[in-house]
């Protein structure tokens, strides 16, 4: 809130002019914030007009995403040294050549099997009148059969209508005549070439655009960050980038894809014997662009002609299994091989937007639906406006992995927890996912809880699901500790190599630690984290909880013997108890070196801490604490305090009788 005094001697009038400036300025909130749609008001209006102008979009559509795949290819060329009308118009030619003669040979193998459909009539009569024998004992196709009929006659049945009048006397009833008069060549011509203008007009649409805009490049490009993001050149050329790479990097890899899995699908069915194997795997080539769909239906017409060819199923199950090796080998070898997981999709994203752009465009928008949405996902990359895109569409985190442990924790799932941390392990360490990830989730816990944000319940639950976690990772500690063990022994025999980074941490065998958590039950987690790495490194640890602390139970903690004590913290303003602790611990295990360990992820404490704590040593991150604990120097002395008690004391009493013998002095004075 903006407050305005004047004093009594200001005009009201300078007042109000200078506030309209204010308001008026450069970057005042009415600057900031004009007026304009809500973001989904305009995703709504745009989405209605390319529903309704799809005539006037797809084809642009199709020439923009085919631009995004030629344009690598006459980049390549015009650097061998091609002029760029060679370039540009051999690229096209070739291209739309190849698709023409794909679309020919794909037109005369689908009339030649309608005309062979007929011959597999019999096989098909006889192989359902087999299935129907089988099932004749639970009657299954007979009951089937009566349903179907049943609806069918329901359906085809007249409606009785009520006269509104008497009915006519029955007479004679007049015969329908029809004229045929023959027809001209002209309208048999007209006839045939009227369906055939509208994809003939699209599809010259579609090449003439596609030349412009790769003669045109650099020119439309520079355009359009003028016209977009000429204020900020640098975002609006990464984008450009980003979206010209993502789109034709994936539609070529998509293609070479689509082409080692149609080859051999259709040696293999020549090979099988299936009728017109040339027709599927050109099929194939082409449904296989239609995400998790088109892999289905490419298969189901060679499947029905498996079933409808031959008089026995070997046909049919060999078919089935020559599918079922080539997915295989296509989605888990030749995929991430050549382009992985690079259009930056989620899988749930990817069946959302094949539902959404074949409501859009139909059958076109379907095979078109990857490379639009990754225009989206870019666009929301870029564009602040459009960031909730990427977040639904992409397959990038949200949320930090620190932030996603505190989430689950939050909601009492240690199950998720573990799931998650598994995954991070097999290619972290430990002590690096702690380091990285665990601690600073309990410290996100720890600051909601210091701002009022968590009740007591919830931090208990947090506490008790960090706890299940930190117990469910007892397997992999015991797994890395035999990895050390197995390291040293390479080694003792030479064969070791020194990593040098900064989880390279000292070997534990003989030390002996205790981990005890500071002030409350959060602390108390990080103390078995820390124990459980310590332990991973051969030492003897134990940990202890922050009630222990207390007056009437610390003894009864197992001090004997420990080389190290830490304490661990994760409120930063606990240092007057952190003090009051390492005094105490000191006093009763005077050989241990006492540690406070003060979790945070800004950087080390400073000596001048150290020395205000009295402590051995103060740290923040894990593998630090683990260099302490495992040190060999020894346990410092507590500083002796009683002579600046006494002296104190002293001075008091001096000050008292002072004042004492000032009073006397005055009593005999009156």
């Amino acid at each position: 809130m903006l407050r305005f005094s004047r004093r009594a001697d200001q005009d009201p009038v300078k007042v109000a002019s200078r506030t309209l400036q204010i308001a008026l300025a450069p970057g005042s909130a009415a600057i900031a914030q004009p007026s304009r749609l809500p973001t989904l008001a305009a995703t709504a209006a745009t989405v209605a007009v390319l529903y309704f102008a799809s005539e006037v979009f797809l084809p642009l559509a199709i020439a923009i995403l085919l631009t995004f795949a030629l344009a690598p290819v006459v980049s390549r060329l015009r650097r061998a040294g091609l002029p760029r009308s060679v370039a540009v118009i051999g690229t096209v030619a070739t291209a739309f050549l190849f698709l023409s003669a794909f679309s020919v040979i794909l037109a005369l193998q689908v009339s030649e099997v309608a005309q062979n459909l007929p011959t597999y009539q019999y096989n098909i009569i006889e192989k359902i009148r087999v299935l129907k024998e089988a099932g004749s004992e639970s009657r299954i196709f007979e009951r089937i059969s009566r349903v179907v009929e049943r609806i069918s006659t329901e359906i085809s049945r007249p409606r009785a209508e009520t006269p509104v009048s008497p009915a006519p006397e029955p007479g004679q009833k007049p015969l329908l005549v029809e004229i045929f008069s023959p027809e001209r060549p002209i309208e048999t011509l007209r006839n045939i070439i009227n369906p055939l203008l509208g994809p003939l007009a699209t599809t010259g649409l579609v090449i003439v655009v596609v030349i412009f805009m790769l003669f045109e490049r650099e020119d439309l490009r520079d355009r359009f960050i003028r016209l977009v993001g000429y204020g900020d050149l640098h975002r609006t050329t990464e984008a450009l980038q980003d979206a010209a790479a993502r789109v034709g990097q994936y539609l070529l890899m998509q293609l070479v894809v689509n082409i080692t899995y149609g080859i051999p699908l259709a040696l293999g069915l020549w090979l099988l014997g299936i009728p017109n194997a040339i027709l599927w795997g050109m099929l194939a080539i082409v449904l296989r662009f239609v995400p998790y769909i088109g892999p289905v239906i490419a298969a189901v017409l060679p499947l029905f002609l498996a079933f409808a060819a031959a008089p026995g199923w070997s046909l049919l199950f060999w078919t089935a299994a020559l599918f079922i090796v080539l997915e295989l080998l296509s989605n888990n070898v030749v995929e991430p091989w050549l382009y992985g997981s690079r259009t930056g999709l989620s899988p749930l994203a990817i069946i959302v937007a094949a539902i959404f752009w074949a409501w859009l465009w139909g059958p076109i928008g379907l095979v078109l639906s990857t490379p639009l949405t990754v225009c989206l996902v870019v666009l929301g990359r870029h564009v602040p406006q459009f960031e909730f895109l990427e977040i639904l569409l992409g397959n990038e985190p949200v949320l930090d992995p620190k932030e996603r442990l505190y989430q689950r924790l939050l909601a009492g799932d240690p199950d998720e927890a573990t799931d998650n941390a598994e995954e991070m392990l097999e290619e972290k360490y430990l002590v690096e996912f702690y380091d990285t990830v665990a601690i600073p989730a309990l410290l996100l816990a720890e600051h909601d809880r210091t701002r009022g944000a968590l009740s007591e319940p919830q931090v208990a639950q947090i506490a008790q699901s960090a706890r299940t976690l930190v117990a469910n990772l007892e397997e992999i500690a015991a797994e890395e500790e035999e990895e050390d063990e197995e390291d040293e022994a390479g080694e003792n025999n030479g064969e070791g190599d020194d990593q040098g980074d900064d989880y390279d941490l000292p070997l534990g065998d003989g030390k002996s630690v205790l981990c005890i958590g500071g002030r409350g039950e959060l602390d108390d987690v990080t103390a078995a984290m820390l124990a459980q790495v310590i332990r991973v490194q051969g030492a003897d640890v134990a940990s202890a909880s922050y009630q222990d602390l207390k007056p009437g139970t610390i003894r009864a903690l197992p001090f004997q013997g420990r080389n190290a004590i830490l304490v661990n913290f994760l409120d930063q303003e606990s240092l007057r108890h952190a003090k009051f602790i390492v005094r105490r611990l000191k006093r009763i295990a005077p050989i241990a070196r006492i540690g406070i360990v003060l979790w945070r992820e800004d950087g080390a404490p400073s000596a001048e801490l150290v020395e205000e704590l009295q402590a051995d040593f103060v740290v923040s991150a894990i593998s630090d604490a683990v260099r302490e604990a495992l040190s060999e120097e020894v346990a410092r002395p507590l500083k002796a305090v009683r002579a600046k008690i006494a002296r104190r004391h002293q001075a008091r009493r001096r000050r008292g009788s002072t004042a004492e013998q000032a009073a006397l002095a005055d009593r005999d004075a009156g």
